[in-house]
């Protein structure tokens, strides 16, 4: 068993103080003293810590980087999800969600319906709209322009996270315009920051098999790109537990390292396991509490120029996303309300929580519980409002 003594850059508060890193797996000495050194990880560390038999050391390595920079809060928010529709031209081997336009189960909601959805759900007053769909052949940018914008006069203050890049550059494409005007139009709308789906794994040979019809990894990191100099924040995913391999994995988060360090816009990474039931990848197994916990992991470790790291629990259950306070997430998303992607997927976890559930679920962890806006800005609540930190 082997030691590497903490640093006192890791502060007094901080798991790297209260005792030294023990391994049983030499391979992770230099990796641990360069955390501890607070020095930028390179790829093969980043194969070591996919590799290492000893995940207990790799999650208290990313624990320590989780106190350094949060101490004991953990995030959450109150917020909506809205799938306008699943009609959609792609038609990727990941996916159960899409359905193509006149088939069963697929659906489109007009403007009536997606505003009432929005108002639909908990008394507590949101902070958050996330909206997602397909990528429909027929509805043109206006009708979500018009969406949002009608999403702002109704709930002015609630923030609007929607569009994934997948779903900007689709739509810049169809309204013949560069995605910079596309972005502007949005802004000007009401838009105020954009979720991190689609990004699936960058390497072209994993993206040709499982969503060939999306925009490869490089278009989509350009999007994310011109969304961040615009001035929008944003969030950015992995799916991983499907075919891609340990390189494919380091090379998806160094590639989204590298644009961070240009744009600083991505304010959460947030790792989605691949849920193969109802796809046509169904033959694959799901993945493991331990893959999900060692994959929280390395994404804190290798990321260390993202403020936080989520963990989902609509993906990963509640129980193992507790754990995963402990393995280097910060961010526990928040109550959802519904949730259609990934339980047509096979998701078997609730719905929605409620927000003293969440609140729950973190204290029992041993983190202290913190309201955010959609920004990290502190949410504070009366009985029948809320206010923000500004």
């Amino acid at each position: 068993m082997s030691e590497v003594s903490a640093g006192t850059q890791f502060g007094p508060s901080s798991a790297a103080q209260a005792r030294p890193f023990r391994t049983s797996d030499p391979r992770l000495e230099p990796v641990a003293r360069r955390v501890m050194a607070g020095e930028r990880l390179n790829f093969d560390d980043g194969l070591v810590l996919y590799g290492s038999p000893d995940i207990f050391a790799v999650g208290w390595l990313a624990n320590t980087v989780r106190e350094k920079l949060h101490g004991d809060l953990t995030y959450f928010n109150v917020n909506r999800h809205i799938n306008p529709t699943n009609v959609c031209v792609a038609n990727c081997r990941l996916c159960a969600f899409g359905r193509k336009k006149g088939t069963d189960g697929s659906y489109t909601m007009d403007l009536e319906q997606a505003w009432a959805a929005a108002a639909s759900g908990y008394s507590e007053a949101v902070t958050e709209f996330h909206i997602v769909g397909g990528l429909h052949p027929d509805l043109p940018l206006e009708f979500f322009l018009d969406l949002i914008s009608g999403l702002k006069e109704r709930f002015p203050q609630v923030h609007i996270k929607a569009f994934t890049m997948v779903e900007i550059a689709f739509l810049a494409k169809r309204a013949k315009l560069s995605i910079p005007e596309t972005i502007e139009r949005m802004k000007a709308a009401g838009l105020d920051s954009c979720p991190g789906g689609g990004a699936e794994i960058f390497a072209d040979r994993v993206r040709h098999i499982i969503c060939d019809h999306k925009i490869d990894g490089s278009e989509w990191l350009d999007t994310a790109r011109m969304v961040h100099q615009a001035g929008l924040k944003s969030n950015a995913t992995m799916l991983y537990g499907h075919i891609e391999n340990d390189e494919d994995r380091v090379d998806h988060l160094l590639r989204l390292r590298a644009v961070q360090d240009e744009t600083g816009g991505f304010q959460t990474f947030i790792p989605l396991a691949f849920h193969p039931d109802n796809t046509p990848l169904d033959h694959l197994p799901r993945t493991t509490g331990m893959t999900d916990l060692r994959q929280i992991a390395v994404g804190r470790l290798l990321l260390d120029n993202f403020p936080h790291i989520k963990a989902y629990w609509q993906m990963m259950t509640p129980q193992i996303a507790q754990i995963a306070l402990r393995f280097g997430a910060d961010d526990v998303d928040g109550t959802v309300i519904e949730e259609k992607i990934y339980h047509d997927a096979g998701a078997t976890t609730p719905q929605g929580m409620r927000r003293q559930d969440l609140m729950r679920l973190i204290a029992e962890a041993g983190r202290v519980p913190v309201e955010r806006d959609t920004l990290y800005r502190n949410v504070t609540r009366t009985e029948d409002s809320f206010t923000v930190a500004v």
